[in-house]
């Protein structure tokens, strides 16, 4: 799904807009037990509590694609054999009215999913009217098709903590009690996937709020799909892959170079509003490499160890790999931070056999909130 679908989507979770008359789902202790179930009506609930709930749905399509949004795809014959295609249509087309659907999503989530705490698991169904635009981008009158697709979000309960209160008729302090907090998804997803704006059945859209642990085995037993390597894995890897291979001549300008090549190629599909998510593959890192001057051989090499790595002819996102918004310098001792775009500040040396990483101060310099100077 494009940015701007995912978003369309999003706005759907709001009490003025959604369809959801009710959710659904059960509360899972540490040791793996369902001690409670509930199946509630927003209408029931007061507008602040439906809103809410809509909001903890909501949070289940944030993040950025590639990174906490991730794609799932069904093969052709998942989608006419597999078991696991099967129950996620049976929930949607029974609108999660069936218990035992309910209950087999319920067993296989809490038999792979461990977490530090007791969660929930909500379950809620909308049908979404899906109107057309005109060529001078109204919308039409009339909806030309509906959405009709579930979410599943996986929240964490956590005990909240006992306050200090003063107890005004009683003139007094006294402790008040503490209560449970239900927090923002860890994991979650939408089925179907809403790709040019109409169900495709042949997609998953899958949520995780960590990016170094995507619950790959949960994942695999709910869709028999395997993830691309989590978002903060991808960066570390390219990085001891990149330091490896080129070795001796990883200079500063080498991942400088590299780095702001990847934040200019982020700025240019910004600027030519690109739906799909940006894509990078070794063959563009290698042209930055041999732009550095760093030697064919090892760019070879490079992209030997990134197809070990990453798979043969896989593209990244080039944001899992580069801080767009930063370079980050460090040493045991420091730890430096420059704005991305002026990367051409630092530089190394080495002077009377002492190694130096230099900053050029053309600006004000402060140190612990002090203006300094510097002769």
């Amino acid at each position: 799904m494009t940015d701007k679908e995912i978003a369309e989507i999003r706005r759907r979770f709001r009490t003025d807009k959604s369809n959801i008359s009710h959710v659904r789902g059960c509360y899972v202790n540490e040791n793996k037990e369902i001690i409670s179930e509930f199946d509630q009506s927003l209408g029931m609930m007061a507008e602040d509590d439906a809103g809410e709930v809509l909001r903890i749905l909501k949070k289940t399509l944030s993040g950025a694609s590639g990174r906490n949004l991730i794609d799932i795809e069904f093969s052709t014959q998942q989608v006419l054999e597999g078991e696991e295609h099967k129950l996620l249509t049976d929930l949607r087309h029974t609108r999660l009215t069936d218990g035992e659907c309910v209950h087999k999503l319920y067993d296989k989530i809490i038999s792979t999913l461990t977490l530090d705490s007791s969660y929930l698991i909500l379950l809620a169904y909308d049908s979404y009217d899906v109107f057309a635009t005109g060529a001078d981008g109204e919308k039409e009158t009339e909806s030309s098709r509906v959405f009709n697709y579930f979410i599943c979000s996986v929240c964490p309960v956590k005990a909240g903590k006992a306050t200090l209160s003063y107890y005004l008729p009683g003139k007094c302090f006294r402790t008040v009690a503490a209560d449970t907090v239900l927090g923002a998804p860890e994991l979650g997803f939408m089925f179907p996937s809403f790709d040019d704006r109409t169900a495709n059945i042949y997609g998953a859209l899958y949520y995780t709020k960590k990016l170094n642990d995507s619950h790959e085995e949960t994942v695999d037993t709910l869709f028999k799909s395997k993830l691309p390597m989590p978002a903060a894995v991808q960066k570390e890897t390219f990085g001891e892959i990149l330091e490896s291979a080129v070795s001796e001549d990883c200079s500063m300008r080498v991942v400088r170079t590299v780095h702001s090549q990847i934040c200019a190629m982020l700025e240019e599909h910004k600027e030519q509003k690109v739906e799909q998510a940006p894509e990078i593959s070794k063959q563009d890192i290698g042209e930055m490499l041999r732009y550095s001057g760093v030697a064919e051989e090892k760019i070879e090499k490079f992209e030997e160890k990134y197809d070990e790595a990453f798979g043969k002819d896989t593209k990244l996102n080039p944001k899992n790999i580069a801080d767009v918004k930063s370079i980050s310098v460090k040493t045991p001792e420091t730890n430096l931070k420059v704005a991305a775009g002026y990367g051409n500040m630092i530089e190394t040396r080495i002077i009377d056999g002492v190694k130096y990483i230099l900053i050029r101060a053309d600006g004000d310099v402060v140190v612990n909130g002090v203006n300094i100077h510097i002769d």
